[in-house]
């Protein structure tokens, strides 16, 4: 008996196609999820891997579980720890997705001299970095925080937030991300 092949999709062919199962256009989904359009086309079409905040709400927004979307991601108790880029910055995670889960940790690097590229972030709950190497700018609505190795901040990850590496050298943090 031949066995069934299994198709892989990628991530941005796992939003499109969620998207088009609830019928919403990409204009939809960018008044729902609060991302601009051109960015989710871009995403949808694999031509960037999107941040953690964007999976976080592209996620909620289509009621899916990110675990669901991401064939890095299997249904094993073992995390598997591939490196995702997203511009001048990349994130592994460290905790395991699922739709029954509300904490996720992921260990993040910035290269130097670099910041958010696009648009600011912003996702329901809360945010605790960590500095482990280098130094992180970060703002959090209005306020600007510069943060060097060992220091921490804790904040509401509604408000729309941006990170950034001031220095010479790449910045690694530890983020951990509570959503309810």
């Amino acid at each position: 008996m031949a066995k069934a092949k299994i198709i892989k999709k990628s991530f941005g062919q796992g939003i499109k196609a969620y998207r088009e199962e609830r019928k919403m256009s990409i204009k939809d989904l960018a008044h729902e999820s609060g991302y601009p359009a051109n960015l989710l086309e871009k995403v949808e079409k694999d031509e960037i891997t999107p941040p953690v905040a964007l999976v976080l709400q592209l996620s909620r927004t289509l009621k899916v579980d990110v675990g669901a979307l991401d064939d890095d991601k299997k249904s094993s108790s073992r995390v598997k720890s591939q490196k995702k880029r997203a511009g001048a910055y990349a994130y592994t995670h460290l905790t395991k997705t699922s739709s029954d889960k509300h904490l996720g940790a992921y260990r993040v690097t910035i290269e130097p001299k670099t910041a958010h590229e696009g648009v600011e972030y912003h996702h329901d709950g809360e945010e605790f970095i960590y500095v482990l190497k280098g130094r992180l700018s970060i703002t959090v609505g209005k306020n600007t925080s510069v943060l060097e190795r060992g220091e921490c901040i804790h904040f509401n990850s509604a408000l729309h937030h941006a990170l950034s590496n001031p220095s010479d050298e790449k910045a690694e943090l530890l983020v951990v991300l509570y959503i309810p």
